[in-house]
């Protein structure tokens, strides 16, 4: 994935090399001011602080070793020294020729293991873990595509109080199936706020069923199979997947054992009754609460959870990274956990630990996004929502009018899935967003569906040129395509700036604006009417790798293109 912005750079760090400056002042950003050049360099000022020398003359020289290089048209100084580079639109057009041919190899072997997804058994999911299971599973699909080693773990809430809930809901009878389960917890849980001794008594089932009574585990058990089978529908429907569904109750054992290594490493002391680790610093700023292991009546909690499930990943994974994809709201309980497993010896200091935060999904009213009486709205509710506008969409724009029922509905679906994950991770993850269904189905703006129906136009000129036996050939960049194939070379930096920041909406923003200038280019120069052969063949090569970009970033995010709409 080779960027043109670096292959510029490339070329700029060795010349200051040659001149006798550290590479490291040759750094290349895109130009302010692409009526004069298409990159600059300001390393000239930079340096000329250090060396106390003068900038214009640094810079003169630096271009002076650069206007040698034959792989640029045009190097010039400007201003106080910056320098302002052109490359040669036939260097231009070989590296986006050959951007497919390189395979992507692993990272040094790196591992990242991705915990998101979250949700508690038999509830269902809401639009509360709407973001976690998009941000999730796009960081997924981008990590993988820079060639790490990617294990995305979807760490369910099995073994709560909410259990102890429904055990006493149910007096032992089985739900017949996953509508019954998700109407009891509710009920259990009114119940059990409502009435101290009921909260009681789930408090002591909870207990047995941590403690392994046997007719609590098998009732556990259909709970589980139960939502996990409701779970996976939802999650199937939005395109997420996971390599391991292990919940809370897979690291019970590991809790006890971990409790009692850091007693015996000393980390512990008892407060009140209960286990805690001390996890505040001289320089905190902030008060930073300690970690509650073990509650005075002896039960554990999330946090002692989170540590064992991190002290399984290092032995089992051997992982480079940990990525939590949680509410943003979580983040003391994640730097506490941080904290904690650091301090203890259990995570390895080269660990990299982070909490990538997100925002929350809000109505007009900017409160969380509900339903119109009020309740919290259902996953599988919301995704329905979002495709029956998309067909509504979609007939109202008179598409897919020659598709049969069948298609038209598995149209539908890709189209409203686009538009809802799109909308999503458009938003920089930290950022809170407001659920507007007309601007998020549009087939006109910043949206899914705008993107999905550049990438079925290209699809269609591409078709119909083959049908009429016209074939791409060797690019020969023109005025009119010149911007066009310096968009889709910035590929590859803005992929490795999304997985360093675990930022999907720059991929966003990107494969947008790649959009437009696919139009406008289309607009100012046909394909399947030009006369010149050769620019014909010019042109269908560069919409065949416009629509390869589209399909990297678009997969990469999660969305499926169909054939036609």
């Amino acid at each position: 994935m080779e960027s043109i912005r670096r292959f510029a750079e490339v070329s700029v760090e060795k010349a200051f090399e040659e001149a006798g400056i550290d590479k490291s002042f040759g750094k290349v950003g895109k130009s302010q001011r692409p009526d004069l050049c298409q990159f600059q360099c300001n390393g000239a000022l930079a340096a000329a602080k250090k060396i106390g020398k003068n900038p214009r003359e640094i810079g003169q020289q630096v271009a002076d070793i650069l206007a040698k290089n034959p792989d640029f048209t045009k190097v010039e100084i400007a201003g106080a020294g910056f320098i302002n580079l052109t490359l040669k639109d036939e260097v231009i057009a070989e590296i986006v020729s050959r951007r497919g041919d390189r395979p992507r190899s692993p990272v040094l072997n790196q591992t990242i293991v991705l915990d998101f997804g979250g949700p508690n058994v038999a509830k269902p999911m809401h639009v509360g873990h709407l973001r976690s299971a998009i941000i999730g599973d796009s960081l997924q699909r981008l990590f993988k595509y820079l060639g790490y080693i990617v294990i995305a773990d979807n760490h369910l809430g099995d073994w709560g109080t909410q259990m102890g809930m429904l055990i006493c809901k149910t007096k032992g009878k089985y739900p017949k199936d996953i509508s019954e389960l998700e109407q009891l917890y509710p009920q259990a849980s009114k119940e059990c706020k409502e009435d101290p001794e009921k909260m009681a008594a789930a408090v002591k089932a909870t207990d047995e069923l941590q403690q392994g009574r046997a007719d609590y585990i098998e009732l556990w058990k259909h709970f589980v199979s139960l939502s996990v089978a409701a779970l996976k529908k939802d999650f199937s429907r939005l395109g997420v997947s996971f390599d391991y569904w292990l919940g809370e109750s897979f690291y019970q054992s590991r809790m006890e054992e971990v409790v009692e290594k850091l007693k015996l490493g000393g980390f512990t002391q008892v407060s009140q009754g209960a286990l805690i680790i001390d996890v505040s610093e001289s320089t905190d700023t902030k008060e930073i609460p300690p970690v509650l292991l073990v509650k005075s009546g002896g039960g554990f909690l999330y946090a002692t959870s989170d540590i064992a499930t991190i002290d399984y990943r290092v032995e089992e994974f051997k992982p480079n990274r940990i990525c939590y994809v949680v509410d943003k709201r979580q983040s003391l309980h994640f730097e506490q956990v941080f904290r904690a497993v650091k301090k203890t010896g259990i995570a390895p200091e080269n660990l990299l630990l982070e909490h990538i935060g997100f925002g929350t999904v809000n109505g007009q009213d900017g409160k969380p996004y509900k339903t119109r009486e009020g309740g919290v709205m259902k996953l599988a509710d919301l995704i329905d929502l979002v495709i029956n506008k998309a067909k509504e969409r979609i007939a109202e724009a008179d598409l897919a009018k020659d598709e049969t029922d069948e298609k038209k509905a598995e149209i539908a679906e890709m189209v409203g899935i686009a538009a809802l994950k799109f909308a999503d991770l458009a938003n920089h993850r930290l950022s809170d967003y407001v659920f507007d269904l007309d601007k998020f189905c549009a087939f006109e703006g910043k949206t899914g569906p705008y993107l999905l129906y550049t990438a079925v136009r290209i699809k269609s000129i591409i078709r119909k040129a083959n049908a009429a036996g016209i074939n791409s050939g060797e690019i020969h960049i023109t005025n009119n395509d010149r911007d066009l194939l310096l968009e889709v070379g910035r590929l590859g930096e803005v992929l490795e700036s999304s997985g360093v920041d675990c930022a999907p909406n720059y991929l966003c923003d990107y494969i947008y604006g790649l959009s437009q200038e696919f139009n406008r280019f289309y607009k100012s120069s046909p394909i399947l009417h030009e006369e010149d052969k050769e620019l014909q063949k010019s042109r269908l090569r560069i919409a065949e790798i416009t629509l390869e970009t589209i399909g990297i970033v678009l997969e990469i995010l999660g969305i499926n293109i169909p054939e036609k709409m």
